[in-house]
């Protein structure tokens, strides 16, 4: 747990952490679910792992995983259907102009909907990463959108048990993301009470939002179901650890966490290529816990109370007051 909510981490957080320079990863993490599984007992208070399906989880394994995760005392917050690793979603998935390539990403996610159910596990995430254009005259915007509603419809109440969520970003694998931000995911969702969204702190740093702006947002209509923890320089989408950029946003995204009631998963999508990833997991964990903590030692009211004011003066003040310096 981390300042009482359910605290997680995506599985390759403990794996080799490939990149498009070195394939085979960097070393240190395990190779398969199970090794994985094992390196994340190590960090103290994970409650969770996410899982990407016909990754970590199949028709094949899915008893195997179950069993693994039981065992282990582990749950499965997430699974998400991989929509961006295959060729055949080069041009979309949910929002592809080729009306059958448009079927199979619904029967995709649908499919993961099922396995989620099977598992237990209570959300699964759609990220529409290859939904989007590359240049000029590329794409349909009008029919895109349309397309993209009429999938997620057509997922969104499949399972009375499983959520399905959105994930938002601006870019990558595209050079444009259509579902780019947090306003743009609440109009496409717009009518949609079976569906959610999973705010990426990193996808939203690098949309040029302030993430706690846009938890904020999520929240006040009801759409803010879970969070994914990382940092980046905001050119990218890096998956690094929790403040390692961004501590004084960071420090607001606490505040307003707080403020909004939010109580779900806080979940590590991180990628320590070259780092240790239990210890990086581990560093997440004591930030998160140590940004609640400066929250309290400020007080909410203290902290609602200088936003009232507007001062920028005051602001300061309290970011020094709440960091102990």
């Amino acid at each position: 747990m981390i300042a009482g909510h359910p605290f997680g981490a995506c599985l390759p957080t403990f794996g080799s952490c490939a990149d498009r320079y070195c394939l085979s990863g960097y070393g240190g993490g395990g190779t398969t679910v199970e090794e994985m599984l094992d390196l994340s007992l190590s960090v103290d208070g994970l409650d969770g792992l996410e899982l990407v399906g016909n990754w970590h989880v199949s028709e094949g394994n899915i008893r195997d995983v179950a069993r693994m995760f039981a065992d282990r005392n582990l749950k499965i917050p997430m699974l998400v259907p991989d929509l961006w690793t295959q060729a055949k979603w080069g041009k979309g998935s949910l929002a592809a102009p080729d009306i059958a390539t448009r079927t199979a990403a619904v029967d995709e996610v649908r499919k993961v909907i099922d396995w989620a159910a099977e598992l237990g596990c209570p959300y699964v995430d759609v990220w529409p990463g290859q939904d989007g254009y590359d240049y000029s005259f590329q794409a349909d915007y009008v029919e895109a959108w349309k397309w993209l509603r009429e999938g997620l419809q057509a997922c969104a109440g499949h399972s009375d048990s499983v959520r399905v969520l959105v994930e938002y970003k601006r870019k990558e694998p595209r050079t444009h993301c259509f579902v780019n931000g947090a306003a743009t995911v609440l109009l496409l969702i717009r009518d949609m009470p079976e569906v959610g969204v999973l705010l990426d702190v990193g996808h939203a740093l690098a949309a040029g939002e302030n993430v706690a702006e846009a938890a904020a947002l999520l929240s006040s209509h009801r759409k803010l179901d879970y969070v994914h923890l990382n940092d980046n320089y905001r050119a990218w989408d890096d998956d690094m650890m929790v403040g390692a950029v961004h501590l004084v946003e960071y420090l607001e995204f606490a505040y307003w966490l707080r403020r909004v009631e939010y109580d779900g998963w806080l979940t590590l999508d991180i990628f320590p290529y070259r780092e240790d990833g239990v210890r990086a997991a581990g560093e997440c964990r004591e930030w998160m816990e140590a940004l609640f903590r400066a929250v309290d030692r400020v007080g909410m009211e203290a902290i609602a109370e200088v936003i009232r004011t507007a001062d920028a003066c005051s602001a300061s003040e309290l970011v020094r007051r709440a960091l102990g310096v």
